[in-house]
């Protein structure tokens, strides 16, 4: 149950702003932000090793970043018949949007271009598009802003608050207020940097990026926690 912060500027010509934290199966291998797939070798991500695609995806060229984060939806079908998820971000830089009917289990993928973004989510029965409006918005496994998922409705307020910085390490506000809302435990629904197994999943909070999407380009910073669902000095770089 991935989490990302965006900001959307009221103006376009200033860049959008984002914070993806990724949950996963420590046991999934993964390989960190990089050039991994040579057929789009514009494309630079976090790659899934088992799957072969992405969790986020970024092309400077084009100004286009995607992230995924899973939602319900889908359950019931095999595996036989479902695809990985991991193509979409790969394909959305591409400038392709997901199908009105998905061949996978349920998803929202957020999509960035310079001074915009929107989700695009399936639940396994409807595929929805949700333009994010200007200012400070939050996303996880259900949707934007949702008053009913508990680490939105705690945190979304203090992310507003906490504005970007001037420079390189924008983010840094926003790494105050993930490190606020480590003090609640790993387990604590409000949770961002979570262990979600005490719900029945075997993810847990594993690497962060920070990314500015803008007229100039795409900018992505990569860290990965000191353990699992563990929150500690993390150098984005």
């Amino acid at each position: 149950m991935c989490t990302a912060i965006i900001h959307v500027p009221a103006h376009e010509h200033e860049p959008v702003r984002l914070l993806a934290i990724r949950d996963e199966d420590p046991q999934r291998p993964w390989n960190p932000l990089g050039r991994w797939w040579p057929a789009h070798p514009s494309v630079t991500g976090v790659q899934d090793v088992r799957s072969g695609g992405a969790w986020l995806a970024a092309d400077s060229a084009a100004r286009r970043l995607a992230v995924l984060l899973n939602r319900a939806g889908g359950e019931d079908l095999p595996e036989t018949a479902v695809v990985s998820r991991g193509a979409l971000p790969l394909e959305s830089v591409r400038g392709h949007a997901p199908a009105e009917r998905p061949r996978t289990r349920g998803f929202n993928l957020l999509e960035v271009s310079s001074g915009a973004a929107r989700v695009v989510s399936w639940d396994g029965e409807r595929r929805t598009v949700t333009p994010i409006g200007a200012g400070t918005h939050m996303i996880s496994h259900d949707n934007v802003d949702d008053p009913d998922t508990a680490r939105i409705s705690h945190w979304l307020e203090p992310f507003r608050a906490a504005a970007p910085a001037d420079g390189d390490e924008w983010y840094e506000p926003w790494l105050g207020v993930l490190a606020r809302s480590a003090e609640l435990g790993p387990v604590d629904d409000r949770a961002i940097i979570r262990d979600n197994r005490p719900q029945g999943f075997p993810t847990l909070s594993l690497l962060l990026c920070a990314a500015t999407v803008g007229p100039d380009g795409v900018d992505v910073r990569y860290g990965e926690l000191p353990a699992p669902a563990t929150w500690g000095p993390v150098e984005l770089r």
